[in-house]
């Protein structure tokens, strides 16, 4: 069985991270190649004698065909193929940034750099919509996309088994719009107000240790726990390939950090390969 990912998203949003990403990690990749060309790819490489297993196609450069995008994915998938979508997203704002940072013109061409924003939106709706994979690279720089995306298709089996991925971060620098599920961790203690804990992190055994040390912390894994035990067959059952749950703290480096690694441990006892990304633990 030939796997194949689709890369789609915004303009500025990090696809030729993604595809330079996707390469290191043995991907075979095809950058702005038309959409209505993708199966005939995929008859090279399902054909006898190919060596290609992992394909990746990057679409939607200035429009295009993205009416060909979906269809094509329709496509492959009764093919029998592993296919999945991945999509970058941002913030409007954020585009308009990194477009007038740079100086390039957006691809859309529209009147001005915010009009062809949301008409590119626009285009992208449905395969948003469609996507396996939402990441929101408004707060990554281009060394934390990158890891993202390896923690997210490197190591994986071909079994077809849903992977989860957990994100702490902090609410004061902005709320992931990238996740399944999220989670408020400050009702917990803080351990920013001892001073002896507050220039440790989460990953530190202080932290960790103060944190797991309420008793408040342990019921409430006990119930998340028990809620994804709940949830994790269902989201199976609808096919779902990737799960992202996010645990949220005040500023992303104590609490929420301790508590996705706790999490994690609990998500491997469940069977479902996990990584965790902490986004805000440098700040």
């Amino acid at each position: 069985m030939s796997e194949y990912l689709v890369v789609a998203g915004m303009s500025g949003a990090g696809r030729s991270t993604a595809a330079a990403t996707l390469e290191d990690l043995g991907w075979f990749v095809i950058d702005n190649m038309p959409s209505a060309l993708i199966s005939k790819v995929s008859e090279l490489v399902n054909g006898t004698g190919s060596e290609m297993k992992r394909v990746a196609f990057v679409v939607g450069r200035g429009g295009g065909d993205l009416d060909d995008v979906l269809p094509a994915v329709d496509s492959l998938k009764a093919g029998r193929n592993r296919v999945r979508i991945l999509f970058l997203d941002a913030a409007d704002d954020v585009l308009i940034r990194r477009f007038e940072g740079t100086r390039r013109r957006h691809p859309q061409e529209a009147r001005g750099v915010e009009e062809s924003i949301t008409e590119e939106r626009k285009l992208l709706s449905d395969i948003r919509d469609r996507a396996d994979l939402v990441v929101d690279t408004g707060e990554l720089n281009v060394n934390q996309l990158r890891t993202r995306l390896m923690e997210a298709f490197s190591g994986e089996d071909e079994s077809g088994t849903m992977r989860s991925s957990i994100l702490s971060f902090g609410f004061k620098y902005g709320v992931p719009t990238d996740v399944d599920l999220m989670f408020d961790c400050r009702f917990l203690p803080n351990p920013y107000w001892d001073e002896s804990l507050r220039t440790h992190s989460g990953l530190e055994a202080p932290v960790r240790d103060y944190v797991l040390s309420r008793p408040e912390t342990t019921e409430f894994l006990d119930h998340l726990d028990g809620l994804l035990a709940m949830l994790i067959p269902a989201y199976i059952r609808e096919g779902k390939s990737y799960l992202t749950v996010a645990m949220g703290c005040t500023g992303g480096r104590h609490r929420s950090v301790v508590l996705s690694e706790e999490l994690a441990v609990r998500l491997d006892a469940h069977g479902m390969p996990t990584t965790v990304f902490h986004r805000d633990i440098e700040r």
